[in-house]
């Protein structure tokens, strides 16, 4: 795995990856080596699709030559526990949804529900998780023309992922369905139902 360190004002480095799987790596690794405390002081660790941005270093420089001599193995996807999200699948792209896979809604519910998601980041809103884990040709386009309002629940996506919009927002992905789960909820330990790591499926609710 080849890594670019670049130093973000004082105290961080900004890791850069070749992708994102590498990237998951990475941060699997990171917060491994922090748990086990063979890292050095470290205030935050926050991956994204291709970087992983590491805060409050005392001395970032020492830490970027050091991350170019690790040997990162794959993460270990079983490590975390799962999270069952309901679904119901009507959302209003799930008829296009399927006509871009070449199957039918019933068996695009099936693939999307079959899969089992790997939250790679998060951002966008509080609460917000992109989860990967459909093949590549289950990637469909952004809507050319996005919604100026998606209801807070929505189950949508776009290129490579998945994601539940925790509020009513604007919007271009396209929508699967509609879930009851609380994605953030500020007065909840932790307050986000997803983290990086977390391993996700969505559950037709007619078959819980």
């Amino acid at each position: 795995m080849t890594l670019r360190c670049l130093p973000v004002g004082e105290d961080a480095l900004l890791v850069e990856a070749g992708s994102g799987e590498e990237t998951e790596a990475l941060h699997a690794e990171l917060l491994r080596r922090a748990a086990a405390g063979t890292l050095p002081e470290i205030r935050d660790i926050v991956p994204a699709a291709r970087t992983v941005l590491l805060s409050g270093l005392a001395e970032p420089r020492a830490l970027a030559g050091e991350l170019t001599t690790w040997t990162i193995p794959p993460p270990d996807r079983g490590a975390s526990a799962l999270v069952e999200i309901p679904v119901r699948y009507d959302g209003p792209d799930l008829e296009e949804v399927a006509r871009m896979w070449g199957c039918s809604r019933q068996e695009a519910v099936r693939i999307h529900s079959g899969t089992e998601f790997r939250v790679a980041f998060c951002g966008f809103a509080p609460g917000f998780a992109y989860l990967t884990g459909l093949p590549e040709r289950y990637h469909p386009p952004r809507r050319a023309t996005p919604r100026t309002s998606v209801p807070a629940g929505s189950v949508a996506l776009a290129g490579p992922y998945t994601g539940v919009y925790p509020r009513s927002s604007p919007g271009g992905w396209q929508l699967l369905g509609r879930t009851d789960a609380v994605l953030w909820d500020a007065g909840r330990d932790p307050a986000a139902l997803l983290a990086p790591g977390s391993r996700v499926r969505f559950v037709p609710e007619e078959a819980r």
